[in-house]
């Protein structure tokens, strides 16, 4: 199928990753910006402790709607986790409204097959790292110990789990089942997974839902 040429073409700029298409959120950017030039986008850091931020976008399309995404990445996995973060919650924000949803395999959380932020990164350097986390030996694939989870992150886990409503019992169930371990246990990168499954929990919550 042709596309007229003052349309958008994702099929022009997807790159392959892991063997699926991808959209770099810099196209999807470009894919917005083509079809509605006067949308808005805020983004905001809502924490940081030096290791590990957390980002909220939000794009609007006047008369088209909005969406709010979240995205959070720490030192360790990368140097630029600030960026890696808002870049996170942007490309969600804009894969919420359509923009690049059936090409972005972060939309759907799956933080096991790479954790995309934006591409290229070392998908393979990445997996391999998350895989050998070693959770029983206290080590890490490089062999360096695990650092676990700042005491902001665990306040972080703390504070969304009320405001959802989720007793002390239900999230310690909740890490326990997922992780292996309770709350105040976790390491860094299974917190900053908990807590965007938290925050995507939120954002889905309807706006008149009361805990």
């Amino acid at each position: 199928m042709t596309v007229p040429a003052n349309e958008f073409d994702p099929g022009r700029y997807l790159t392959k990753v892991s063997g699926s298409d991808y959209l770099e959120v810099k196209w999807r950017l470009l894919w917005l910006r083509t079809a509605h030039p006067d949308a808005t986008i805020e983004t905001e850091m809502m924490s940081h402790d030096g290791q590990f931020a957390v980002f909220r976008a939000k794009v609007s399309i006047p008369g088209g709607g909005s969406a709010t995404g979240w995205g959070s990445e720490q030192y360790n996995d990368f140097r630029d986790y600030i960026e890696k973060a808002e870049t996170k919650a942007l490309g969600r924000a804009l894969a919420a409204l359509g923009f690049g949803t059936q090409f972005c395999p972060d939309f759907e959380f799956g933080a096991d097959n790479g954790r995309i932020v934006d591409a290229p990164i070392n998908l393979q350097a990445q997996k391999a790292r998350r895989e050998g986390n070693g959770r029983d030996t206290g080590q890490g694939s490089n062999g360096r110990t695990e650092q676990a989870a700042t005491p902001r992150q665990v306040q972080f886990i703390g504070a969304i789990a009320r405001e959802l409503g989720i007793s002390e019992s239900d999230l310690r169930t909740e890490s326990e089942s997922s992780f292996g371990r309770d709350v105040s246990a976790l390491n860094r990168r299974d917190a900053s997974i908990f807590i965007e499954r938290l925050q995507q929990r939120r954002a889905e919550r309807p706006a008149n839902a009361t805990a």
